[in-house]
C-alpha cells in the first residue's frame, strides 16, 4: 500500500455544538474528495461530530490517557473516545509536550493505549525554535521518533505529524527544502525501523492555509496536513483538502 493522504483537522479548545454547521457545509461541497479527511474537534464535541459525519468524515479526539480507566480525574481513556465514534486522536502535539510536559515515553505509553482501543495514532513531533537555529533539528526528531512511536507501530494504525512549534499558529512556514529535508528522514527512520514504514503516512503542520497547501502538499514525502486555525472554518479547510486531493 502507498501512504494514504490525509487533511486532519486540530481544533483545539475551539468550538461549540453550534460549530458543527462547519461539516455539514464541508460534507456539501467536498462529497467525494481524493483524500481522507479527520477533524479532531474538543471531547465534547466527539460524539455529536461523529453523529453528524456519519462516516465521511473522520473524528477523533486531542489527547488520550495511557490508562483505559482509573483514578485520573479530567482524562479520557483511549476506549471512551472509541466508544463515542473516534477513529483517531492526536498524541504528543507540542503544546500537550509544552503546557503538560509531556515526555516521549509518556506519548509512547498512549499511543500503545490508543492501538489496543483500535485508534488510529497521530503522534507529532517537532523542534522548536532555538533548536532549529543551533542546527539541532534533525537529532531532535530522530529521538522524539524513537521514543514516542511504539514497536507495535503499522501504516494502519500510525500517522506522524511533523509540526516544527516556531510554525504553529504564527505564520510562519519553514522553506519547502526545509520541510522535505525532514520528512525524508522521518521516512528513512520509519522505513528502517517498521516494515510497512514507507507507508505511514507522514503529515506536516504549522500555518497551513489555501494559500501555501498547493506548495507544501507538493514536497515529497509530504501525504497531507494537520492543520490548526484553517480547519475552524469549511471556507478555508475546503481549499486544503481540494489542494490535497489534486497533489
Amino acid at each position: 500500500m502507498a501512504p494514504r493522504k490525509l487533511a486532519a483537522g486540530n481544533w483545539k479548545m475551539n468550538g461549540t455544538l453550534a460549530s458543527l454547521e462547519q461539516i455539514d457545509q464541508l460534507l456539501a461541497d467536498h462529497p467525494a474528495p481524493g483524500c481522507d479527511v479527520l477533524i479532531c474537534p474538543p471531547a465534547v464535541l466527539v460524539h455529536a461530530m461523529a453523529a453528524r459525519a456519519s462516516g465521511r468524515i473522520a473524528v477523533g479526539g486531542q489527547d488520550c490517557h495511557a490508562k483505559a480507566s482509573g483514578a485520573h480525574t479530567g482524562d479520557i481513556a483511549a476506549v471512551e473516545l472509541a466508544d463515542v465514534g473516534a477513529s483517531h486522536v492526536i498524541l504528543g502535539h507540542s503544546e500537550r509536550r509544552t503546557d503538560h510536559a509531556e515526555t516521549d515515553a509518556q506519548v509512547e505509553a498512549k499511543s500503545v493505549a490508543a492501538h489496543e482501543a483500535g485508534l488510529i495514532a497521530v503522534i507529532c513531533v517537532g523542534e522548536t525554535e532555538a533548536q532549529r537555529d543551533a542546527g539541532e533539528t534533525l537529532d531532535v526528531i530522530s529521538a522524539q521518533l524513537a521514543g514516542s512511536v511504539p514497536a507495535g507501530a503499522t501504516a494502519a494504525n500510525t500517522v506522524i505529524a511533523y509540526e516544527p512549534v516556531w510554525a504553529i499558529g504564527t505564520g510562519r512556514t519553514p522553506t519547502n527544502d526545509q520541510i522535505a529535508e525532514v520528512h525524508a528522514l522521518m521516512r528513512e527512520r520509519l522505513s528502517a525501523r517498521f516494515a510497512d514504514g514507507a507507508d505511514m503516512s507522514l503529515l506536516y503542520g504549522g500555518s497551513v492555509k489555501p494559500s501555501n497547501a498547493a506548495e507544501i502538499f507538493a514536497t515529497p514525502h509530504v501525504n497531507g496536513a494537520l492543520v490548526g486555525g484553517a480547519s475552524l472554518k469549511a471556507a478555508d479547510f475546503g481549499p486544503i483538502i481540494a489542494a490535497l486531493s489534486a497533489a
